[in-house]
């Protein structure tokens, strides 16, 4: 019996065809926008003629680019190691930038463009999974997706391009400033909504890989959530869960999506917990190279959570105390709820966004008195300063000496020593037919 061979021109039919969908389908695109239904992974797992086409109709109303190879490498000059961002399960990421001289519409900005490695741990149905959940959501938490090529066994993503990173790399760097906690706040804020919108989506989203580098931050430090090649339709009508393979990272997934591999939207609550803990703590969720009870940061914690004494112990000392206190007891209580083993007693995520709204702005934190240390070039300027008052010194005792000489010893009794000075001089400079400095400085003297 001859086993046929897959190959990716059979899985993926519609990288291929060069030629555009025919005006049949056009016209099938605007019946279906008109009553928009999110197409899923699941309606494409099955790959027949009809392929190319259902997922051309659900991305034509999404308005992403589909690129060339070619196209791509000329805005990220070949992927040279001078515009490269970073590398992650999926692949490198390079920037670039795009206009409308690349292609007409195109709004000019700069873009990260995402490689596929082949022989990386994710593969072609995650670079699809990403297509289809960001080519259809829409989100100011939400990374967005420009395009995509598929060009041959080439899979790359075009994104909006985030100066910050991603918080992994704001909290964690040793190098970097510490994020103030008005700022973390605002992330994890941010992060919460994003995550709402999946929940509460029309057909819910699971986003199943909640953690600090998939969450990205703009200029503003506004939060995007980024990397969906994990996330799962949520369960529809009766299902209480999806069953699906044991996928994440290790310290931020739910540990009853470990035990049992049923994935539900208190999975995504949990992860979201676990990166309020790195937050409030500057620890990372896993850190081998501190001492063996601290390295799990929940188990570490999560005891000292809810105690108000205890809580200072865990804070990063790198706010050196700069930070709210009743809204860190507020976040930790939180922390504490989400993180709970069992799925039940922790919070939707829409009540997570109503207790992190008001915690952005309380304003009890404590006032930092700021030393700046003097550098060479202060001391060299202190120093010529100083030289400066001196020679002004001496000018004016010099000046004053001159004055003595010129007193006049038939002047009343003065009524103080300030009367007297002033008026010697006065009556010193009208005798030699001059007038006072004081009068030339102007009276407010």
């Amino acid at each position: 019996m001859a086993v046929k061979k897959l190959t990716w021109r059979s899985i993926v039919p519609y990288c291929y065809k060069s030629e555009r969908p025919s005006s049949r389908a056009s016209k099938k695109v605007v019946a279906k926008q008109t009553s928009f239904q999110r197409l899923s992974l699941s309606d494409l797992s099955n790959p027949s003629s009809t392929f190319s086409e259902d997922l051309s109709i659900s991305l034509a109303g999404s308005n992403l680019h589909i690129f060339t190879l070619g196209e791509l490498k000329v805005i990220t000059q070949s992927f040279s190691s001078s515009n490269f961002l970073g590398e992650g399960g999926f692949g490198p990421v390079h920037k670039g930038f795009i206009d409308d001289k690349l292609r007409p519409g195109l709004t000019a900005q700069p873009v990260a463009v995402k490689l596929l490695d082949l022989d990386g741990s994710q593969g072609h149905r995650e670079w699809l999974t990403e297509v289809i959940f960001l080519g259809q959501l829409r989100h100011p938490h939400l990374v967005k997706l420009i395009g995509y090529c598929c060009e041959d066994e080439h899979r790359l993503l075009v994104y909006e391009y985030m100066p910050r990173g991603s918080l992994e790399n704001q909290l964690f760097r040793r190098y970097s400033v510490s994020l103030p906690w008005s700022t973390r706040m605002k992330i994890a804020l941010g992060a919460a909504k994003g995550l709402a919108f999946l929940h509460e989506a029309e057909k819910p989203v699971i986003y199943r890989d909640f953690k600090a580098s998939n969450i990205l931050l703009d200029s503003d430090y506004t939060p995007k959530l980024s990397d969906f090649g994990l996330a799962k339709d949520g369960p529809e009508g009766d299902d209480t869960h999806v069953s699906t393979r044991v996928m994440g990272t290790q310290g931020y997934a739910a540990p009853e999506y470990i035990m049992t591999g049923h994935l539900t939207a208190m999975s995504d609550v949990y992860s979201f917990g676990v990166v309020l803990l790195e937050l409030l703590t500057g620890r990372r969720s896993v850190d081998k190279n501190r001492p063996h009870r601290e390295q799990n940061l929940v188990e570490w914690a999560k005891p000292m959570l809810k105690e108000p004494r205890k809580l200072s112990r865990i804070m990063d000392p790198r706010l050196e105390g700069q930070y709210s206190e009743i809204g860190a007891r507020k976040a930790a209580a939180l922390a504490y709820q989400c993180i709970s083993h069992r799925p039940k007693q922790r919070p939707k995520i829409s009540d997570v966004v109503k207790i992190l709204e008001p915690l952005k702005d309380f304003d009890d934190i404590p006032i930092a008195f700021v030393y700046t240390v003097p550098t060479e070039s202060d001391s060299i300027k202190d120093v010529k300063e100083g030289d400066a008052q001196k020679e002004l010194k001496k000018k004016n005792n010099h000046h004053q000496q001159n004055h003595q000489g010129h007193k006049h010893h038939q002047l009343k009794s003065p009524k103080s020593p300030h009367y007297y000075s002033e008026n010697m001089v006065h009556q010193n400079h009208r005798n030699n037919g001059l007038k006072s400095p004081l009068h030339q400085r102007g009276r407010g003297i």
